[in-house]
């Protein structure tokens, strides 16, 4: 659009190390993620209306509407998916206008203009099929949880368009938020966090506190040990066992954990509230020391979709549902900014080109919820799911991606993320920045910015140096930077910068073998690939005639990275390692017998390794990220 948004007050978040661009400062030219951003925006998101249509989404805000007859479809938390396609929506139609698009959402706004009632209310399940039953069960009602992302969807898109129609709607409905919790009023939380995070980010746009007020209300909610829970899972399913500035474990659902700690960052970033930020970084340090899946994956149970204990890490049995690794890249990015360490932006790279690309398919047409480290070869995608939170999840993410890449403060611009783009800054009033930026990447460790707009004056440019990078090498108009300065994992160039001058950035790339913590029973005596910020994984397909279970790999044998064209559209990065089979034959179908050896291992066989991301593309087959190693010579 040619709209052109100032840096407000909604980008603008006073405890925050760094801020973020105007939505437009940051455009994707070419690269890795703009082929992502194209297919999302061609297919995904016209895939996800008609399966909106399909699924009753769109049915039930017409029957609340009282436009269509008919019974209510679906789970109770329905309206949500139809909230984030919205966002994801207005995001893409700032940058790329497209006339049908524009009117599915008009008409999408309009239906859900029609079905809140005349107080501010908007729920369809509870409009329809439990009449004047509000906030009967906040435990699992989701009413707060689908506002939430009613909110998120009205501020993305008054930011995108400047438009206040959806924006009207939410904020009626978070006025009448107002009007029933608080101190004085009804008591309780969502046993879903979102509505949190999101109450702040229409605070931001709107500027009316009671909307920081009631989400820190709710945030103070927790820890009351008052909530139903799942199953054998008590109060720390929902975030309720411990008060949020006393938590030190990242513990129960996995997404609800992820949301909830987007809310209290927020409400860090508002207040500066020094107790908020330290239990996030408690929280944080125990997620990275001993729950964290390679792939950037977060919960490792499926009771609850939940985390387990430290080092509880199954490749096999670990859920890893697509929408807590978005849940979790939104709260590091967050981090990022409250805190400016480059630890947090690593994170956010790890689960973009692993845990959370891996739910969406090349076609674009197909999805996972889980996304498991080992699969016997009886999993594959879906068109939608019965619980559809992640498509429209992951098609908001892609939408808004380009936000994630950059900041800036008062000393100059900070690149996180890297990606072929145009940025444009300005780090104060009146002295405008302009940089493009060329790369290869994730296939290539070269990345070239180019200034295209300074006016002579001196400012930083902090480049982020992966954290599997274990040396950087820059030059500045073909000149080396003979001691690079890093800080909090950035390197920091100050100078004054010409139009025309160009930094260079050299990441080597090699394919490298990794080794989980001892602790990990679960893999225990295996070794998973990764090059640069991907990790690798062995397909079935590229070994036909042998069980994935049976292969060995070995550690002494080179690892070779080849560009291959034919394994899938548009082609990936491939390491060719060296691995032995097991001959299991001679086990005559008994599952034990006494000791002897390891197996007979035959003659070394070519193995090849393809990003994990990419695994079930060509088909369900079997899938496995950690080998067992075995030492040869």
């Amino acid at each position: 659009m040619s709209t052109s948004v100032s840096l407000t007050r909604d980008m603008y978040f006073p405890y925050a190390r760094w801020r973020m661009l105007p939505l437009e400062a940051t455009v994707l030219t070419d690269g890795f993620w703009s082929q992502r951003q194209s297919i999302n925006r061609r297919i995904t998101l016209q895939h996800g209306y008609q399966m909106l249509e399909k699924a009753g989404n769109f049915h039930n805000f017409r029957v609340a509407a009282g436009l269509a007859d008919g019974h209510y479809r679906g789970p109770v938390f329905l309206d949500s998916d139809v909230y984030k396609w919205l966002e994801a929506v207005a995001y893409e139609l700032h940058v790329h206008p497209n006339v049908e698009l524009q009117q599915q959402a008009d008409e999408v706004i309009a239906l859900i203009e029609a079905a809140q009632q005349s107080d501010g209310y908007l729920n369809t399940h509870y409009q329809v099929v439990e009449h004047g039953q509000r906030w009967i069960d906040l435990d699992f009602g989701h009413e707060l949880y689908c506002a939430g992302h009613l909110f998120q969807a009205a501020v993305a898109h008054h930011r995108a368009t400047r438009s206040t129609k959806l924006l009207a709607v939410a904020t009626r409905f978070a006025d009448l938020l107002c009007n029933t919790f608080g101190p004085d009023k009804r008591q309780g939380a969502c046993g879903h966090p979102e509505v949190e995070t999101a109450l702040v980010d229409l605070y931001r746009v709107t500027h009316r506190s009671a909307y920081l007020d009631l989400a820190k209300f709710f945030i103070d909610q927790r820890g009351k040990g008052v909530m139903r829970g799942m199953n054998w899972m008590k109060a720390e399913y929902h975030q309720d066992r411990v008060p949020v500035r006393q938590a030190s474990e990242i513990e129960g659902h996995a997404v609800r954990a992820m949301y909830l700690n987007m809310g209290v960052t927020d409400l860090y970033l508002e207040t500066g509230e020094e107790a908020l930020l330290a239990a996030m970084q408690r929280q944080w340090q125990d997620l990275v020391s001993g729950k964290l899946l390679l792939t950037g994956g977060v919960g490792s149970r499926y009771e609850g979709e939940s985390f387990g204990a430290p080092y509880e890490l199954p490749a096999d049995r670990c859920y890893c549902e697509t929408c807590a690794a978005i849940g979790s890249l939104m709260w590091n990015w967050r981090m990022l900014l409250a805190t400016g360490e480059g630890r947090f932006a690593d994170l956010m790279e790890r689960q973009l080109y692993n845990g959370i690309l891996s739910g969406l398919a090349f076609d674009g047409w197909n999805f996972f919820y889980m996304n498991p480290l080992l699969s016997q070869g009886d999993y594959g995608r879906q068109p939608w799911q019965i619980v559809a939170c992640c498509p429209p999840n992951i098609m908001r993410l892609l939408a808004s991606l380009t936000q994630y890449l950059a900041t800036q403060d008062n000393a100059g611009v900070q690149i996180h993320l890297y990606n072929t783009a145009t940025i444009r800054a300005e780090p104060s009033i009146g002295r405008p920045i302009a940089l493009n930026m060329q790369t290869d990447y994730p296939w290539q460790g070269r990345v070239q910015i180019g200034i295209q707009g300074a006016d002579g004056s001196t400012w930083q440019l902090r480049l982020r140096v992966p954290e599997w990078c274990s040396q950087v090498i820059a030059t500045i108009n073909g000149q080396p930077i003979d001691i690079p300065r890093v800080e909090a994992g950035y390197l920091v160039v100050e100078r004054a910068w010409q139009l025309g001058d160009v930094i260079s950035l050299q990441l080597p790339m090699e394919p490298m073998l990794v080794e989980a913590h001892p602790r990990v029973d679960a893999v225990r005596g295996s070794l998973a690939i990764q090059r640069g910020p991907v990790v690798y994984c062995l397909e079935g397909v590229d070994h036909p005639g042998l069980n994935l279970m049976d292969i060995r790999l070995d550690e002494t044998a080179p690892l070779q990275a080849d560009w291959r064209e034919d394994i899938l559209p548009g082609g990936l990065m491939v390491i060719q390692a060296t691995g032995q089979v097991v001959e299991s034959a001679d086990w005559q179908q008994r599952l034990y017998r006494r000791f002897s050896d390891d197996g007979v291992l035959r003659q070394s066989i070519p193995l090849i390794a393809v990003p994990y991301y990419a695994w079930a593309n060509r088909g369900a087959n079997a899938m496995r990220v950690w080998i067992p190693r075995i030492k040869t010579g």
